[in-house]
C-alpha cells in the first residue's frame, strides 16, 4: 500500500490506523500534530483515522526558529492567537474593564445587544473601550429566555455591525440560569441557516453537545458550573468526554472562579476558556486577568505534554540500583 508521507511516497503493509503509524515511525504522538488528506486530526480521534492506499499524511513537529511556536485556537476557520475569551460586564469602570482586557491578553471579547439609552446619548460607549482592529467581538444573548428571543438579538446584534458571530444563549431557569437546550438547539439551527457562526452556551451534557454539533454550531461551550458562581468544574468526566467526542472546539464557559479551574479545564482538554466575572469582581481584576491567560497557556502546555499516569502506590524517582544497604 503507498501513501505520500510528509510528501514523500512510503510503503505500508496494509492499511492501519493512524495510531499505528506512529508507533510503527517510533514517533511519540504527544509531541506532533497530524494531518490526513489535508484535514487535521485532533489526538482524540487518531485510533478512529483510518489510513488506507493513496492518502496523504503530514507530520509536524516544532523546532527552533525565527518564530514563536504558534498554536492558534481555530474555530470557523479563523484565528485566535489567545485562547483565553473574556467578557465586558461588571467592572468598576471601562478604564478597569480596558486594563484587564490588556492584561488577558484576549483577542475575542463578547458583547451584550441591549437597546440604546435613549435619554442619555451622552453616555460612554463600552466599543469607545474596545480596539476592534485587535479584538474582536463576540456578541451574546444574554437575557433571552426563548429561541425566537434569542434569534431576534443576533439578527440585531448583526445588523448593528457588531459581527455575525454570537454567543448563543437561552436561559431556562431565572435562578440558576441554567441553559434550555431543546430551545437552545432549535435555535441554533435558525441561525446556522440564516450564515451566523453560532457558539452555544449550554449544559455539561455530552448528548446535548453532540446535538449542537449536528445543528451546526461553530464550538460547544459546556458550562463548569452556574454562570457567576465561581465553583470551579463541578463534572471534569462530562468535559473530558465532550471533548473526546466532539468535532468542534470546545470552550469552557462559565463556573470559573480563579486561576487553578482555568488550568484544570484546559488539562481536560478544553480548546478554550471563555469567563468573566472571575476577572471583574476580583479584588484586584488586572492581576486576576493576569492570572488567568498565564493559566490557560499553563493548563494547555500541560495537555499538549501529556500528564503521568496515576499510580496506587509510590514510585521511587531516584534509580534503586547502588543504594547503601
Amino acid at each position: 500500500m503507498k501513501i505520500s508521507l510528509n510528501g514523500e511516497p512510503h510503503e505500508l503493509a496494509g492499511p492501519m490506523t493512524l495510531t499505528a503509524l506512529l508507533a510503527q515511525l517510533n514517533i511519540d504522538f504527544r509531541r506532533v500534530a497530524v494531518e490526513h488528506n489535508l484535514i487535521v486530526v485532533k489526538r482524540a480521534n487518531y485510533d478512529n483515522t483510518h489510513i488506507v492506499d493513496g492518502d496523504e499524511i503530514e507530520i509536524v513537529n516544532f523546532v527552533g526558529g525565527g518564530s514563536v511556536n504558534r498554536d492558534p485556537l481555530v474555530i470557523a476557520g479563523r484565528e485566535f492567537a489567545s485562547r483565553l475569551i473574556v467578557g465586558t460586564g461588571k467592572y468598576s469602570s471601562f478604564q478597569v474593564m480596558q486594563r484587564a482586557h490588556e492584561a488577558a491578553g484576549a483577542d475575542m471579547v463578547t458583547v451584550a445587544v441591549r437597546r440604546v439609552n435613549i435619554s442619555d446619548r451622552s453616555r460612554e460607549s463600552l466599543l469607545d473601550y474596545i480596539d476592534t482592529a485587535k479584538i474582536a467581538l463576540l456578541p451574546n444573548t444574554a437575557g433571552c429566555y426563548s429561541a425566537d428571543d434569542a434569534v431576534r438579538t443576533a439578527r440585531l446584534g448583526r445588523e448593528a455591525g457588531l459581527s455575525n458571530w454570537v454567543k448563543l444563549e437561552v436561559i431556562g431557569d431565572e435562578r440558576t440560569l441554567l441553559p434550555d437546550n431543546e430551545q437552545l438547539i432549535a435555535a441554533t439551527k435558525i441561525l446556522v441557516k440564516e450564515g451566523f457562526v453560532v457558539l452555544p452556551y449550554t449544559t455539561d451534557d455530552p448528548v446535548v453537545c453532540r446535538k449542537l454539533e449536528d445543528a451546526g454550531a461553530a464550538a460547544v461551550m459546556p458550562l463548569g458550573a452556574p454562570i457567576g458562581s465561581g465553583l470551579g468544574i463541578q463534572n471534569p468526566n462530562n468535559i473530558r468526554i465532550i471533548r473526546e467526542f466532539s468535532r468542534v472546539p470546545m470552550i469552557l464557559d462559565a463556573g470559573v472562579g480563579t486561576a487553578s479551574d482555568a488550568t484544570i479545564a484546559m488539562e481536560l482538554g478544553a480548546d478554550g476558556v471563555l469567563m468573566n466575572t472571575a476577572i471583574a469582581e476580583a479584588q484586584d481584576p488586572i492581576a486576576m486577568a493576569t492570572a488567568m491567560k498565564l493559566a490557560v497557556q499553563a493548563g494547555r502546555l500541560a495537555y499538549q505534554a501529556g500528564r503521568m499516569p496515576k499510580r496506587m502506590y509510590a514510585s521511587a524517582s531516584s534509580p534503586l540500583a547502588g543504594t547503601l544497604k
